[in-house]
């Protein structure tokens, strides 16, 4: 049902009670830390052995950072923007073909994250779409606006270069060969989450999205230039990531936690909204095949590294899990040893 789209509903004058968190669960933004700074890693560097370094820290310290020069055209950034707001001002006629609450579709509009299985439901719609290969998930795109298909397309091969990149980097950290992990990872699947958080009338009752680790292998995420919206989980305290000029996020997910056997974190992070200016936000998901095993190389294991923490597990096995629980447990937790 399409009515249950946010974007649908124009505004919102009082929150919805489905939409209000027990007050154990609210987000607290007062207690938000607003100054630190967020590693920013300057990928246009001549000195790689730095940009390594850089990334190692990073990984190990806060299980993300923000990327600079990174290679994805600015022009292709801001039209990926665009075209997303365009999508989502549609009329909630053209939007009500593309709407789904099956957690299976490949592309599909809908609203909060699983209404299938939420109690309390997130102040946010989103449009899933699968990129990987495109020649095969094109043709099922949104058609309106006119330039959808064409943007996307172009803003997705780009991201795909940089994951590839930043695979290499954190390869590189781990002491593996360059090629290491996307080898590992087999020819990985790329899905995108267009999300879209309206303006929202008591923001401190509810989330865009709770706390939560993201399943896959990276996350490359293209933030509102304007409005702040992303937290991540520091020792315990919660840290706004404010949008730097050009820059994009980037997110260390489970399978490289898996992986690297604990080395890097897979770093807890949400999405909180506000009463003044809607949020876009563009997530690109850098995911391993179905049938790929994940389990950590022999050097990063016993000996001088400690015993393997997690089981051997498809990500076909992973990714059926994460689906059947609810977003602030941890799946890795169901895999330990």
């Amino acid at each position: 049902m399409a009515s249950q789209l946010l974007s649908a509903a124009g505004n919102h004058v009082s929150l919805p009670e489905i939409y209000v968190r027990p007050e154990s669960q609210r987000p607290r933004l007062h207690d938000v830390i607003n100054d630190v700074n967020i590693p920013v890693i300057d990928l246009g560097s001549p000195d790689r052995q730095q940009i390594v370094a850089q990334v190692a820290d990073a990984c190990r310290s806060f299980g993300f950072f923000q990327v600079v020069n990174h290679g994805v055209a600015v022009d292709s950034m801001e039209k990926m923007m665009e075209v997303a707001s365009e999508f989502f001002h549609l009329p909630p006629e053209e939007k009500a073909k593309y709407y789904s609450d099956d957690p299976t579709k490949k592309m599909k509009l809908s609203t909060s994250f699983n209404i299938r299985k939420e109690s309390v439901r997130n102040w946010r719609d989103y449009l899933r779409l699968h990129c990987y290969p495109l020649e095969e998930f094109v043709a099922g795109w949104p058609s309106n606006p006119a330039s959808f298909k064409e943007v996307v397309s172009a803003y997705c091969r780009e991201v795909r270069q940089l994951g590839f990149r930043l695979l290499g980097a954190i390869s590189l950290s781990l002491e593996l060969e360059e090629d290491y992990l996307e080898k590992m990872f087999g020819e990985q699947e790329q899905h995108m989450a267009v999300n879209y958080y309206p303006k929202c009338p008591d923001p401190e009752l509810t989330y865009g999205l709770p706390a939560h680790t993201d399943p896959n292998v990276l996350t490359i995420l293209l933030q509102d230039p304007n409005v702040t919206g992303l937290q991540v989980l520091k020792d315990g305290r919660w840290i706004a990531v404010r949008p730097l000029p050009n820059a994009l996020v980037v997110n260390i997910a489970d399978q490289l936690q898996a992986l690297s056997n604990g080395r890097i974190k897979s770093v807890w992070h949400r999405a909180v909204v506000n009463s003044d200016r809607e949020r876009i936000s563009v997530a690109s998901f850098l995911c391993p095949g179905n049938s790929v095993v994940i389990s950590p190389p022999e050097k990063l294991v016993g000996g001088d590294g400690c015993p393997a923490i997690y089981t051997s597990y498809t990500y076909e096995e992973y990714y059926d899990k994460f689906w059947s629980t609810t977003l602030d447990e941890h799946c890795l937790d169901f895999f330990k040893r």
